[in-house]
């Protein structure tokens, strides 16, 4: 959406807040492959967008196959890592396309609890005995008596390492901060997945405040790009993990979003141009269907396949199996063609006056996107392949084609200021429910006053100053008039008070 400005005086009737950004385009399913028939069956089930239900495919599979292979792209080998963003109400499903897409996940997750509490107990036995015999050691080793002194620092010498810690099964977190986030890996698996069905709570939480902003993006696009992820701390020295890798897939509210799509330092960063984002259109009164629950086939089967390839053993580095060693995943030299073939109408459409023009950054990256979607959907089919197929990159481009139609599209309501689509809530209140209210209380439903938003408004916008702003917002742009001081409404004499204006 764009904002548009008030003009000073409305000669012409109330001037709308926003414009309506066009619908995006049908997502183009049938080049999801191997996912295709799950992701179907998803959408029938939950009856939700099918947008959310391939999101939600693509970014656990790229989870389930990201350690294994980094993929050819035009600039070298990259990881196949995705990171999706997926802007939808609330009550659009996207919890319950998450929970079909993953069960084959948190099945494992489940079954591998168990062992891990196990050894966890038996570690700290001997983690807490070592400590003892090293402090025994420390002591004896410090003190006068030299024989004594001596055969404890040979003693000491031979105890070795500390006992390694367990490491932990789990392969996904909602809402980390990068050090968390680093915590995790240091404890648990190389290869990890950053997902949430309220991704508002990431993007609002302490990762994401004004102080920890910075460094967050900074972090989780070295992830994305394979870097090393390093950790300093005081007292506890520098940390480097190598090896890494990270599959990403936030589900967030169009308020939730806004923010982060109009965020200098995101886009500055390139941090959004990472992510294949899409709002699809609502379904909401449209899910009709009486047995979209029933089990599909399909949704077995991906469950299993997902259950498959998180089994395989990763690659990682001798001696480090929490630094992962990913494979070459080549291009054929079609499919290498078609993506230089992406690459040059890409890079044209970005010059001055061309449709990617006000998109460069999204546009830019988009062919190492196809690339590593391409990657996914070829070790998807295939863990053990060395090779992307013309088809695979085919498929590849027209969704990576869609995801920069919809970067896009959507970049015009990142403009759109929170106050601005707050007072668009108010507006649509004002016009759909107002009237309505005011007839039950005996109220006239052509006046309103700043306590009537606060008692009967949208729970958002229930407090005095923000019904006062907002109310004076919509104001500006004619939606209501406001009357002389002490005029008289519903029997009172007002400071403050306004005439709803409706189109007509």
């Amino acid at each position: 959406m764009t904002v548009i400005q008030p003009q000073p005086f409305v000669s012409e009737g109330p001037q709308p807040l926003v414009r309506e950004i066009p619908q995006g385009e049908a997502y183009p399913v049938h080049a999801l492959g191997p996912l295709r028939e799950a992701v179907e069956a998803v959408q029938r089930a939950t009856q939700a967008p099918v947008a959310i239900a391939a999101q939600s495919a693509l970014s656990v599979a790229s989870l389930a196959v990201q350690g294994h292979a980094d993929v050819e792209t035009l600039a070298g080998y990259a990881p196949i890592s995705l990171f999706c963003l997926t802007v939808a109400q609330s009550g659009e499903r996207k919890s319950g396309c998450d929970k079909l897409v993953m069960f084959g996940l948190r099945d494992i997750e489940r079954g591998r609890a168990a062992d891990y509490r196990e050894a966890m107990a038996d570690w700290d036995v001997s983690n807490k005995l070592w400590s003892a015999k090293r402090d025994r050691f420390i002591k004896e080793a410090s003190g006068k008596n030299v024989a004594t002194a001596s055969k404890a620092e040979a003693d000491l010498s031979a105890l070795g390492p500390a006992p390694a810690q367990p490491t932990s099964p789990k392969m996904t977190t909602s809402e980390p901060t990068l050090e968390g986030l680093v915590k995790l890996y240091l404890t648990g698996q190389p290869s990890l997945g950053l997902f949430s069905d309220e991704g508002g709570g990431f993007l609002g939480g302490h990762a994401m405040n004004s102080d920890n902003r910075l460094k967050t993006v900074a972090g989780l696009s070295g992830l994305w790009g394979g870097d090393a992820l390093d950790r300093v701390r005081a007292g506890d020295g520098a940390t480097t993990l190598y090896g890494r890798r990270l599959a990403a897939h936030l589900m967030v509210q169009p308020v939730a979003a806004r923010p982060l799509l109009s965020d200098p330092i995101a886009s500055g960063q390139g941090f959004l141009a990472r992510f294949l984002i899409t709002e699809p259109p609502s379904a909401i009164g449209t899910r009709l269907a009486t047995n979209a629950g029933a089990e599909s086939e399909a949704i077995v089967a991906m469950s299993a396949r997902l259950s498959t390839v998180l089994s395989a053993s990763l690659p990682t580095c001798e001696g480090n199996p929490q630094e992962l060693d990913p494979r070459q995943l080549r291009l054929s030299s079609e499919a290498k063609r078609l993506l230089i073939g992406y690459y040059q109408a890409t890079e044209r459409a970005q010059a001055p006056g061309g449709d990617l023009e006000q998109v460069k950054s999204f546009a830019s990256k988009s062919p190492e996107q196809a690339a590593r979607i391409a990657g996914v959907l070829a070790l998807w089919s295939d863990l053990g392949g060395h090779e992307v197929t013309a088809e695979q990159m085919t498929d590849a481009i027209e969704l990576a084609q869609f995801y920069l139609g919809e970067a896009k599209r959507l970049s015009e309501a990142a403009t759109v200021s929170e106050e601005v689509d707050k007072a668009e809530k108010l507006r649509r209140w004002l016009l759909d429910s107002w009237p309505t209210i005011a007839t039950n209380n005996n109220r006239d439903p052509s006046n309103i006053v700043p306590r009537d938003v606060v008692y009967h408004g949208p729970g958002s916008l229930r407090e005095t100053a923000t019904a006062r702003k907002l109310m004076a917002v919509l104001a500006a742009y004619g939606w209501l008039m406001q009357l002389d001081t002490g005029a008289v409404v519903d029997g009172k004499s007002r400071q403050i008070a306004y005439r709803i204006v409706r189109p007509a």
